[in-house]
């Protein structure tokens, strides 16, 4: 039996990862991007010659309506949802928050937040015991700036990932009687291409004799907790968190 999984923000870093690494576990795959085309269609390649069903999907997961005909091709293509990963979200240059400006916090806020909220909703609808559905699965991409604050660098993206952290704990416990299972992943110092968009392509490996492990971590690391969370092994875990974080 199928059980499609759709991983938002999956065209590279840790979602191109977690969707490669679940197909290999036997998932078909909603490949979501919002500009690359080109990146979310080598993934779907590779799914496929993993003997996986996969589908790139171009969608601002941050835009209501967007959202809504993301989940509509999904149910056409794939049948019911099975699991979701909220992974998309965006970074911007690091600065104080002094200087930030109202578009900035906004901007993240949104990408960050209200993509993950609106996901899960769609996400809610189908799986829900109560609506029809079977069940299912979904893991959030938090980090540990959740709990870090990452101050003098994107406190707005830790905030956004603090709510995130939030809305884990609460939705967990919503839905948890609808045989739906939320739970997050909390990556640190992951080598991925989001450090540069933060202005600092090599911020890992400035920062990763900080650790206690004293070295930067994999997506492919990454993608093993998500697809553990996912799986039917941790059928009595909801509303946790794993920290992928090199012991910090």
């Amino acid at each position: 039996m199928s059980k499609p999984v759709l991983v938002t923000g999956s065209s590279r870093g840790i979602g191109a990862a977690s969707a490669i690494r679940l197909a290999s576990e036997g998932y078909d795959i909603c490949v979501n991007y919002v500009q690359d085309a080109s990146a979310a269609n080598k993934v779907v390649e590779e799914i496929e010659s993993i003997g996986r069903k996969a589908l790139a999907i171009q969608a601002d997961v941050s835009q209501e309506t967007q959202v809504l005909a993301l989940f509509e091709r999904m149910d056409d293509y794939f049948g019911a949802v099975y699991g979701l990963v909220n992974n998309a979200g965006v970074l911007f240059k690091q600065m104080r928050v002094e200087e930030m400006s109202a578009e900035r916090i906004n901007t993240v806020l949104t990408t960050n937040v209200t993509s993950y909220f609106l996901c899960a909703r769609e996400a809610v609808k189908r799986m829900s015991l109560d609506r029809g559905g079977s069940g299912g699965v979904i893991v959030n991409v938090s980090s540990a700036a959740a709990r870090i604050g990452s101050a003098g660098e994107y406190v707005d993206y830790a905030a956004s990932k603090g709510a995130i952290d939030s809305m884990t704990i609460g939705l967990a416990q919503e839905v948890a009687g609808q045989g739906i299972r939320v739970n997050a992943v909390r990556p640190g110092f992951i080598y991925t291409e989001m450090h540069r968009d933060g202005g600092e392509p090599g911020r890992v490996d400035r920062l990763k004799d900080s650790l206690p492990m004293k070295r930067g971590g994999t997506t492919e690391e990454v993608a093993a907790a998500v697809a553990w969370l996912i799986s039917e092994e941790s059928s009595y875990t909801t509303g946790s968190f794993i920290e992928v974080s090199g012991g910090r």
